[in-house]
């Protein structure tokens, strides 16, 4: 007897393509990151999570050969990151020594949404699942060839067996 286990189809738009700043305004250029684990993390300096920029420095540091953590900065939750970009950079610096990517503050749900978080929380461009960002630190883990893997609530740490094992 077969089976068929149901596999996911190709995304339409490679999330490589899509284009987005670093916190200092530089065009981040996602194909640089081909070939590594990407942890995307919407952030927010002022939320109950936020003490979340240890276990992700943590997670970056130790998995850094093979994951690159981006910090995506939204006000959208509670008003929850009203900082400008030099002020989220230096607090992030003095407070939890935060060394990886950190992008320009963007509206991850509505009608603002970024095309970034379009393609993370849509099925028909991801290939995956659909979801809605709940909360400040939603983390979605894409894979070296660029694909969604999952997606973890604000819940999740970021050192979590859930996280880690596809890491590993």
């Amino acid at each position: 007897m077969w089976s068929i286990t149901k596999q996911p189809t190709f995304p339409k738009c490679p999330i490589y393509d899509i284009e987005i700043n670093t916190l200092n305004g530089e065009k981040l250029d996602l194909n640089t990151l081909k070939g590594k684990y990407i942890l995307f993390v919407n952030v927010a300096s002022e939320c109950g999570f936020t003490g979340q920029y240890s276990g992700l420095q943590e997670l970056y540091e130790t998995y850094k050969d093979q994951l690159m953590v981006i910090g995506v900065p939204c006000n959208q939750f509670g008003k929850q990151e009203p900082g400008t970009a030099s002020e989220i950079q230096n607090f992030c610096q003095a407070n939890y020594g935060v060394s990886f990517i950190m992008t320009e503050k963007i509206d991850v749900k509505g009608e603002t949404q970024h095309p970034l978080y379009q393609w993370l929380t849509s099925k028909e461009k991801n290939g995956l699942k659909s979801s809605s960002v709940k909360w400040n630190f939603q983390k979605y883990l894409i894979n070296p060839e660029g694909h969604l893997v999952d997606f973890f609530y604000s819940t999740t740490k970021p050192m979590n067996t859930k996280i880690t094992k596809h890491i590993k």
